[in-house]
């Protein structure tokens, strides 16, 4: 396979990568979600997004708030779980406060 030139134009739009040549970074993205919901179903939400993959509840308020502390291998899928949490039935409002990239 031949290689594209690499110049500038190549390197904005992504011709110079492969899919074989794209390497995943080591380590994972942790991300912290503050949930907003409603305070009468708290306890079956809780259940909900404990059992989604990667996802922890450390802190919780009567008045419906959760702290959300999620682990994901990419940005990708660090999006995806925010946007399920958020459409899960009876959150109002689901926030990312706090994202890092751990490396291994």
């Amino acid at each position: 396979m031949a290689h594209p030139t690499l110049n500038r134009r190549a390197l904005i739009t992504g011709r110079v990568l492969s899919a074989e040549r794209v390497i995943a970074p080591p380590g994972c993205e942790i991300a912290s979600i503050v949930v907003q919901a409603r305070p009468e179903r708290l306890v079956e939400l809780e259940a909900e997004i404990a059992a989604l993959p990667g996802c922890e509840i450390h802190a919780r308020d009567a008045r419906g708030k959760l702290v959300v502390v999620t682990e994901a291998p990419d940005a990708g899928s660090l999006g995806t779980m925010l946007n399920t949490i958020q459409s899960l039935g009876d959150v109002y409002s689901a926030a990312l406060v706090f994202h890092a990239i751990e490396t291994a």
